[in-house]
């Protein structure tokens, strides 16, 4: 019987030891954001404190240009339900506008218009390319010390565990979960948390753009 080489041997070795600790520290980062994170996470507007600003994060408004993203509009929905609640005075919305022909807090800002918030009731972040900057942004550059974020629940876990990091005293507002999303967004969110562990314990990062101070007033 022919036997393998020993630096085949030990190849495997390492790759099956790779993928043991690769696992094993994406099963803990989750258990850590997750267990971290859960007691500032409200269902019912009706029990959540109150916070001046709220932070819609960012997504697309449509998957294909034609039809509505039901992950953007429950978020607007959550956002004026928190403003008209009474429970935030001001909507902070932080996206991505990386290109011209692309704008999510422009998008963001003129549905919040539809539902009756007032135009002075909103700030626009066009640097909000993820959820990392959109965070950290809300407060080294809107000056934000306590915040309510609003997105689905599975990303608010991730949001708030970034604002905790920095010291940011944050709740969050759960928008609908859609009925008919796919699941590969919940699953693409695993390694999400997983990444921003790496990111602010390993990496150091920061967000990629930073720049003067805005003052939002309340």
């Amino acid at each position: 019987m022919k036997s393998f080489p020993f630096w085949t041997i030990k190849f495997f070795k390492i790759l099956i030891l790779t993928a043991i600790f690769g696992i094993t520290f994406i099963f803990l980062s989750n258990y850590w954001v997750l267990s971290n994170t859960k007691s500032g996470i409200y269902n019912d507007v009706n029990q959540i404190a109150y916070s001046d600003v709220a932070l819609v994060l960012g997504t697309s408004k449509s998957f294909n240009g034609r039809d509505e993203n039901p992950f953007f509009t429950n978020r607007i929905l959550a956002a004026a339900d928190l403003f008209f609640k009474g429970k935030v005075k001001h909507v902070l919305v932080s996206g991505d506008n990386s290109s011209k022909f692309y704008n999510e807090p422009m998008d963001m800002r003129k549905a919040l218009l539809k539902l009756g918030v007032p135009d002075t009731c909103i700030t626009m972040d066009f640097a909000g390319l993820r959820t990392f900057d959109s965070i950290v942004r809300s407060n080294k550059i809107f000056q934000q010390k306590r915040i309510t974020v609003v997105s689905q629940q599975f990303h608010n876990y991730r949001a708030l565990f970034i604002a905790s990091y920095y010291g940011i005293d944050a709740i969050a507002y759960n928008a609908d979960y859609p009925s008919k999303a796919n699941y590969k967004i919940l699953f693409r969110e695993i390694f999400a948390r997983s990444k921003a562990i790496l990111d602010l314990y390993f990496l150091q990062t920061r967000p990629k753009y930073l720049g003067d101070k805005v003052k939002i007033r309340v």
